[in-house]
């Protein structure tokens, strides 16, 4: 297995982190840091949706770890957006991050456009098999 930090240089990825609990958004970044990654963070669906409109064509997310559970517009809705306004070459890789560990649930979240689904707690190496499956998308 690649040391912690070698993961990013082997997959250069750009990471937007869609957590509205501040406890999560700070577990999510510090994980990506020793994975050797920086973030950006939205804490709504919205939010999410402006950042991916935002992100210049030269600079587009690979990735989205995305609470399903967020105020104003949950991360299965956003999800939805996401498959609608671009298609599956130009959107990012959108990775459910989700309490919900329910039968289920991981179904829901795929049939929303989600291509990963973690559960919180967030478990590093579930984490770095989950950004490894997207950088080798990529």
């Amino acid at each position: 297995m690649l040391a912690d930090l070698e993961l990013a240089a082997q997959f250069p990825l750009r990471i937007l982190v869609a957590e509205d609990n501040l406890v999560n958004q700070k577990v999510m970044l510090k994980l990506l840091q020793r994975f050797g990654y920086e973030a950006n963070l939205a804490v709504t669906g919205l939010e999410v949706l402006q950042a991916v409109a935002q992100a210049s064509a030269s600079q587009p997310y690979n990735l989205i770890l995305m609470d399903v559970q967020m105020p104003a517009m949950d991360g299965l809705t956003a999800a939805r957006q996401i498959c609608q306004l671009y298609p599956p070459d130009q959107r990012p890789w959108m990775v459910a991050v989700t309490a919900s560990a329910m039968q289920g649930d991981r179904e829901s979240c795929q049939q929303a456009g989600m291509d990963d689904y973690l559960s919180k707690p967030l478990r590093p190496d579930s984490l770095y098999a989950a950004l490894k499956r997207c950088g080798e998308r990529a």
